[in-house]
């Protein structure tokens, strides 16, 4: 990768206002991960997430669970951290579609029949993020200024 592809990717025009956007987007990802890797927050683990998938046709169901828990654990940290946002953003933001066309999109607009609501605030939020960039305070915006030197 050359250095202006990684500038791209790195800088933001964003202002401070993307922490607030990343930060409890981050968080939410990363429980949502850790409940399907590690079984934490009342989760399955990879096991039971990988039973669950298989069962609605994401085969197989271990590797999906292991690459959904991926993206929103280790996505979420990277958006906390503001580190490579606009990279852990786009894979999480595909995450989040492929969460609602295959489990809650026949359900409904509304979380209360476990409709696709709350998935859709996520592909939202880190659609955003991965037009948009970390912002100013971000991991990516120190980066970019070292690496414009």
């Amino acid at each position: 990768m050359n250095k202006q592809t990684l500038l791209k990717i790195l800088s933001s025009g964003a202002g401070s206002a993307a922490l607030v956007l990343r930060i409890p987007v981050g968080v939410i990802l990363a429980a949502h991960g850790a409940q399907k890797l590690f079984g934490w927050f009342g989760g399955y683990g990879l096991a039971g997430t990988g039973q669950w998938m298989a069962s609605i046709g994401l085969e197989p169901g271990y590797l999906m669970a292991f690459l959904a828990g991926s993206a929103e654990f280790f996505g979420g940290l990277a958006l906390i951290a503001g580190l490579l946002t606009r990279p852990a953003a786009l894979v999480s933001a595909f995450t989040m579609l492929v969460a609602i066309f295959t489990v809650h999109f026949s359900n409904g607009l509304f979380m209360s029949n476990n409709g696709y609501e709350f998935g859709l605030a996520l592909f939202a939020a880190t659609l955003a993020l991965t037009i948009q960039g970390g912002g100013q305070l971000s991991m990516d915006n120190w980066l970019s200024k070292k690496f414009a030197k």
